[in-house]
């Protein structure tokens, strides 16, 4: 039994420590190095931690840590159990603990060896007794054994403190309202109003990781927790309140793991774990910064995890590092598998901020449990699911995320995609920590594909549009990847991609689109229209713009095929005739449109470019079997003329334009003939269409109603133009052929051509269609006609038209207007005598006159460089290759600059008097093949021969000076220059 002045039995206790020491001084060494090891390793600078877990462990009910500094002492009051018998006997070992089953958190050994980083001399002080260490009093102590003594010294004077335990003084008590107090008396070295500085910033992780601790003072500063329930505390202090998310369990270790701890440990086999995340007022996570292991006070094991972990895990004797082994990864499995459902205590929004980030270990145990914490989240149901109107959690290991954050997105998508995340997390502050876990990002073009096919409304594609019009605006990958978004359309078709579809503002047009079902128009369904379509590729829809879309022009050129198969087009007639009408077609501007079936007057459908107009003019000239109907009234009443007309209805005759043709492909009468006979190919075609159902007897009305329109007035004076070209060659007037007619005013071809009487048509339609106005020889069919009409004996014609016609002829053949060898020759020739001939010769030199008949001869006229175009297109020998002729007279040279008459002529006319000289003869003879004639000049081998006679050299001098149509002037002013007045 204890005397009252130590009630702890200290002098019992020093005298066995002593007892031990004496017998084995070796033992001496140990404790004095094993509590030096301890002070100078791993508790120097864990004095308040260990201060503050004796407290925990001594508290009954929410407990209190006062730490003060009061004459040069740090002061450390805690509520609670006061010291007792055995918790002197812990105080003065160094490894044993008074804490036994379900008691404290400093389970695996004690801390009290701290005390001496700053003091000597510590002393305990409590409601029922105190005790005291001294480092002077041991050595006092030592000294009645000298061996011991020796040993101290030896140590230079340091002895173990904490072996050897004294009372205190009686009057020595803790502060009112404490049960225990620690005392610790400064050494000179310490800075005391800094240790409590130091001391308070550990006070928050102390009141977290010390849950029997509800408040701290240091100093005149005070910490306190406020517990709203289990998960939720809230810790008070100088800088305010700081909120924190908890979650704590407990257990007991497996047998097998017990059976390998050290005997106190497997005395203690229970486990507890508690999670805390700093949380702001909302409940968001915040940020922990450099964080440590907690076992539970904390440890040098650093950590970079969200939140702190406080476990009651096995340490090393330093209390610094974490003791691998079976116990501490049994603890850290428990941990793990808790930890979801801290974060599920988070606010939705924000879980992913509790999810540990990869990246480089802060140690083994951050690595470790890094590891264990993912593994466990990704198993887990905590992350939002999209969609739901109750909150549906998703284990990571199944879920999905869109790879782009919109409002209402996930959720709509939801419906069609399975294990959806909410939408909330597809955005940035989330990505890390979702890649951590490993759940796969949706891109667009996934997105695209998994809702291909599905079946929606309308209303729910707009929100859809609304949703991903954001990325799309402002994302040219987005709008790549939304290339292939499916399209819901009016006629109930779905569109695999928005290009092509067609936006229509018009709400009586769209309304007339929808009823009618025109597949061959990608209208988009009026409910699902939005703005964002037209930014992934559809257009905005014009009366212009749906008219160009190619599928009604492919509906239109199948519709007649349709009809006949039994096909409604109704709807396809109604929305082709809205669209011509809104979008102001003029007719022939889209030839196409010809092809859209309509009814004609008798219940058939035909093309509307085989139906005219109830009651037009055209009906009259066109032939009874004509393939053109008569359009249904009911048709025509309903719609205008120029809409009707736009689609080719006719009304007059039609016309065909192409600006750029390749060919004669346009379904004209004879195009090819036409495209052939043109020197080039034509630049473009503007052409009347039909013309050769025209009947005959009709053909002064047809071309009145093509002068009447402007159109086709254009295209009938258009420069060898297909319309002028046929009609030439196959309307009848008065029952020829145009050509065969000429107009009133072409005297050069009385004669030839026969004047057209007198029909109603304006004198130029009669032109342009080939009735002659003036002799003109364009190509072979002209030489061919001509040279026929020459031939006829029956025609009268002037000596002029004959020498016209031939010339014109003949320079067609200079001109290489066309191959003489395509003119089929008539049996007979007309002659310079009027008369027709077989046997001629082409008058190829003026001289050759005067020796052959004019009934044998024919002429181009003066210019007889004609001659021989002539003579090839005739296929007759040219005169001087049938006429010889020797001159059969003597002449006598005279240089022409000798003969005044001569010379003085030519000084009028301005003529250069030719060099040289002309064989002058009083009567000049030539000798042909048919005799000798007497002839005014000739010329043989260039030289000129003439008789001295006006006349004769005045032919002479034309000849000579190339001025033969001047040679009835030379005459007149050689018989009398004063005839140049006259």
């Amino acid at each position: 039994m204890s005397a009252p002045d130590d009630p702890f039995g200290t002098a019992a206790l020093r005298a066995s420590v002593l007892s031990a020491w004496a017998s084995s001084p070796t033992r001496f060494r140990e404790d004095a190095n094993a509590e030096e090891d301890l002070y100078l390793g791993g508790y120097r600078d864990r004095l308040l931690v260990e201060l503050a877990q004796n407290a925990a462990d001594a508290a009954e009910g929410p407990g209190t840590l006062r730490v003060s500094l009061v004459d040069g002492e740090v002061r450390a009051a805690n509520t609670g159990r006061p010291l007792d018998a055995d918790g002197v006997t812990a105080l003065a070992s160094l490894r044993a603990s008074a804490k036994r089953p379900a008691q404290g958190v400093g389970q695996f050994g004690v801390g009290f060896a701290a005390v001496l980083a700053v003091t000597d001399a510590p002393r305990v002080v409590s409601v029922g007794g105190g005790v005291a260490f001294s480092a002077d009093e041991t050595r006092r102590a030592l000294a009645d054994h000298p061996e011991l003594a020796a040993r101290a010294a030896d140590r230079g004077g340091r002895v173990p403190v904490l072996r050897l335990v004294w009372p205190t003084a009686a009057q020595e008590q803790p502060p009112a309202g404490f049960a225990t107090e620690v005392r610790l008396p400064l050494r000179a070295d310490v800075d005391g109003a800094a240790l409590l500085a130091g001391f308070a910033a550990q006070a928050v992780d102390l009141l977290l990781a010390l849950p029997a601790l509800s408040r701290i003072e240091i100093g005149d500063a005070a910490w306190w927790r406020v517990d709203a329930d289990p998960a939720h505390v809230a810790i008070h202090g100088p800088d305010g309140v700081a909120s924190w998310l908890l979650h704590r369990v407990e257990g007991v270790l497996p047998r097998e793991i017990v059976a390998s701890l050290g005997v106190e440990a497997r005395e203690r086999p229970q486990w507890t774990v508690c999670w805390a995340a700093k949380v702001d007022q909302d409940g968001v996570p915040q940020p922990l910064g450099d964080d440590v292991l907690h076992a539970p006070t904390p440890t040098d094991e650093r950590l970079s995890l969200p939140a702190r972990l406080v476990a009651t895990l096995p340490i090393e004797p330093s209390r610094r590092r974490l003791r691998p082994g079976a116990a501490a990864d049994a603890v850290l499995a428990e941990a793990a598998r808790a930890y979801p459902d801290l974060v599920a205590l988070a606010p939705a929004a924000h879980r992913t901020a509790l999810v540990p980030l990869v990246g480089f270990p802060l140690s083994e145990v951050d690595d470790k449990l890094r590891d264990l914490l993912l593994a466990a989240l990704r198993k887990a149901s905590w992350l939002p699911a999209a969609g739901e109107e109750e909150p549906r959690w998703l284990a990571p290991a199944r879920a999905q995320v869109l790879d782009v954050e919109s409002d209402g997105l996930a959720d709509l998508l939801s419906e069609v995609i399975p294990n959806l995340a909410d939408g909330a997390l597809s955005g940035q502050p989330h990505a890390a920590a979702l890649a951590a876990l490993d759940v796969p990002r949706l891109r667009l073009a996934e997105v695209v594909a998994a809702i291909t096919g599905t079946t929606r409304t309308p209303q729910w594609w707009h929100r859809l549009y609304t949703a991903l019009a954001p990325a799309a605006e402002t994302d040219a990958t987005a709008r790549m990847e939304l290339g292939g978004l499916p399209v819901p359309l009016a006629d109930g078709r779905t569109l695999p991609g928005p290009r092509g579809a067609v936006l229509v503002d018009d709400a009586e047009l769209l309304d007339l689109l929808t009823r009618s079902e025109v597949g061959a128009l990608r209208v988009v369904h009026p409910r699902a229209a939005h703005p964002v379509l037209e930014r992934l590729g559809a257009h905005r829809g014009s009366a212009v713009d749906l008219l160009d879309a190619g599928g009604l022009q492919d509906a239109v050129e199948r519709s007649l095929d349709d009809v006949e198969s039994g096909v409604d087009i109704s709807g396809l007639v109604s929305v082709v005739l809205r669209l011509v009408r809104d979008a102001g077609v003029r007719t022939g501007e889209r030839p196409w449109l010809g092809a859209l079936a309509l009814p004609d007057s008798v219940g058939d459908w035909r093309r509307a470019d085989e139906l005219a107009l109830p009651g037009s003019p055209l009906l009259d000239v066109l032939d009874e079997d004509a393939p053109v109907g008569v359009l249904a009234e009911s048709i025509a009443a309903e719609w205008p003329e120029h809409v009707l007309t736009a689609l080719g209805v006719l009304d007059a005759f039609a016309l065909v334009t192409d600006e750029a043709p390749t060919g004669p492909d346009h379904g004209l009468a004879d195009e090819a003939d036409w495209w052939d006979a043109q020197p080039e190919p034509p630049a473009r075609v503007l052409a009347v269409r039909d013309l050769d159902l025209v009947t005959d007897d009709a053909w002064p009305r047809a071309l009145s109603l093509l002068a009447a329109e402007p159109d086709t007035w254009r295209a009938l004076h258009e420069a060898g133009g297909y319309t002028g070209w046929w009609i030439a060659r196959n309307a009848v007037l008065d029952g020829a052929a145009p050509s065969d007619w000429r107009l009133p005013e072409a005297e050069d071809l009385a004669g030839l051509y026969d004047v057209l009487p007198d029909i109603g048509v304006d004198p130029r339609v009669l032109a342009a269609i080939g009735v002659r106005t003036e002799l003109r020889v364009d190509n072979a069919d002209d030489a061919e006609d001509l040279l026929i009409r020459l031939g006829d004996p029956d025609r009268g014609l002037h000596p002029g038209a004959v020498l016209r016609t031939h010339a014109a002829l003949a320079e067609a053949v200079s001109d290489e207007l066309f191959d003489p060898a395509d003119v089929r020759l008539p049996e007979n020739t007309r002659t310079l005598a009027g008369t027709v001939s077989t046997d001629c010769v082409i008058l190829d030199a003026p001289w050759l006159l005067a020796v052959l008949e004019e009934d044998q001869v024919v002429s181009a006229g003066p210019d007889f460089a004609l001659a021989e175009p002539l003579a090839e297109l005739l296929d007759l020998p040219l005169a001087t290759e049938e006429v010889g002729g020797e001159i059969a007279s003597t002449g006598e040279p005279v240089p022409w600059s000798d003969l005044g008459a001569v010379a003085a002529a030519c000084e009028l006319l301005h003529v250069e008097i030719p060099v040289g000289s002309a064989m002058v003869h009083d009567k000049l003879l030539v000798r042909t093949a048919t005799g000798e004639h007497n002839v005014t000049w000739w010329v043989v081998d260039d030289v000129v021969h003439c008789e001295d006679t006006p006349e004769a050299l005045a032919r002479a001098l034309a000849w000579t000076t190339d001025r033969w149509t001047d040679r009835h002037t030379f005459t007149a002013l050689i018989e009398e220059p004063a005839h140049y007045l006259t």
